[in-house]
């Protein structure tokens, strides 16, 4: 009576297992040790388009590829020399082959199990067809967003360059503004002050002028017309630095290049220059070509150069002291220098010197506009040559000038 209980309890399990087997929707299939199929599930014909009898017999390999086949038959005995259960194409692409030769993924699990008829091997396998689709268009989609995301910002650096770029010439605009109101600033304040003072000596000498017209005030009237003389000379210099300054910078100055003697031309000059040295004051000429100081160069900007720098030389040394022009001549290259014993320039002043309307913090009362050395350099520049100086407070002040002897 019990037997009977228990061949009843094992044929419903097998019932069971039968009715797992033939309905699951997975398919299933049983080989043998030596790989042939001996028993396939309905989703097997439905998942391969093989019918039963035509599974029965036939090697695994009839599933698999033909271009995976051979490497499919080693897999498959090393698995035969250690059977295990294992979980096949999670980490990697596994392939299948219907009976019209289409291929397909899939994910594969293998069971070994052992009964009284031998070792077999149960394969669940399931097509991962549309999951496989999924995939590729989640990472086809995720290829295009990160495309897009990459161009998008691509686009969001350009703008940021162009944004940054945007504010570095918004800056520099503020920049120049800034300067050109500092400089308007600058240039009412020097302009008030540098033509008040001549303009109210010459009105004052007008008046004494006036005063002593007689004869025997001779002497003191032409003291006066001497003092506003020298006042309409500095409101000449004064605008001719604002002029010149002005045309340099709108690129106006055109050169003028000639030959000429430059040993006879800083001789005139200093004569010219003469009349407005303090007392005691004497200037030198060292010119170590004497006599034959010919240049081909722009006459007027060397000229003008000159009267800069000497008229400073004069205006910042005290009476009683010398100021030494130099002129040397190579084959090719022109070397000047204007040398004083003057106030000097202290050194923080130093780096501003050639800046417009910059005056050194010692200049004190000193008539100028702070254009000269500004107008000099560029003068320089366009004669394709440098300056350059050194300076001590309280002993002096020299420029050095090279320039191409034939422009």
């Amino acid at each position: 009576m019990i037997a009977t209980n228990i061949s009843i309890a094992e044929n419903d399990m097998l019932n069971q297992v039968e009715a797992i087997f033939q309905f699951a929707t997975e398919a299933i299939l049983i080989t043998d040790n030596e790989g042939k199929i001996i028993k396939v599930n309905p989703s097997t014909e439905m998942m391969f388009g093989y019918n039963t009898d035509e599974f029965i017999g036939q090697p695994i390999e009839i599933l698999i590829p033909n271009r995976l086949t051979e490497r499919h038959v080693k897999h498959r005995q090393q698995f035969s020399e250690c059977p295990h259960a294992r979980s096949m194409g999670a980490n990697f692409d596994l392939f299948a082959k219907r009976k019209n030769g289409t291929e397909f993924p899939v994910e594969v699990s293998l069971s070994p199990y052992t009964n009284s008829q031998g070792s077999f091997v149960i394969a669940f396998i399931i097509d991962i067809t549309i999951r496989k689709k999924a995939e590729n268009q989640l990472i086809a989609y995720k290829a295009e967003l990160e495309k897009e995301v990459e161009e998008r910002t691509m686009i969001l650096k350009e703008a940021i360059q162009k944004l940054e770029q945007t504010k570095d010439e918004l800056d520099n605009s503020l920049k120049r503004e800034r300067e050109v109101n500092s400089m308007k600033s600058r240039f009412i304040s020097i302009a008030s002050h540098e033509f008040r003072t001549p303009l109210a000596t010459v009105l004052s000498s007008l008046s004494l002028v006036e005063k002593y017209s007689a004869l025997q005030d001779e002497e003191k009237r032409l003291k006066h017309i001497g003092r506003i003389k020298s006042s309409v000379r500095n409101l000449t210099d004064i605008l001719n630095d604002f002029l010149s300054l002005n045309k340099l910078e709108e690129g106006k100055v055109m050169l003028n290049i000639e030959s000429f003697n430059l040993h006879d031309m800083i001789e005139n000059l200093m004569q010219e220059l003469q009349g407005i040295t303090k007392t005691g004051q004497k200037i030198n000429l060292s010119c170590a070509n004497n006599g034959s100081c010919m240049v081909s160069l722009d006459k007027t900007l060397i000229r003008n150069i000159f009267i800069n720098l000497v008229s400073n030389a004069i205006k910042f040394s005290p009476e009683n002291n010398n100021i030494t022009i130099s002129a040397n001549l190579s084959e090719n290259e022109l070397k000047l220098s204007v040398a004083d014993q003057g106030i000097g320039i202290p050194e923080a002043d130093q780096k501003h010197l050639f800046e417009r309307f910059f005056r050194s913090s010692n200049a004190g009362e000193i008539q100028g506009t702070g254009l000269g050395l500004s107008i000099v350099a560029h003068y320089v520049n366009l004669l394709k040559g440098t300056i350059t100086f050194k300076s001590k407070e309280n002993e002096g002040t020299t420029f050095f000038i090279n320039l191409p002897r034939n422009f």
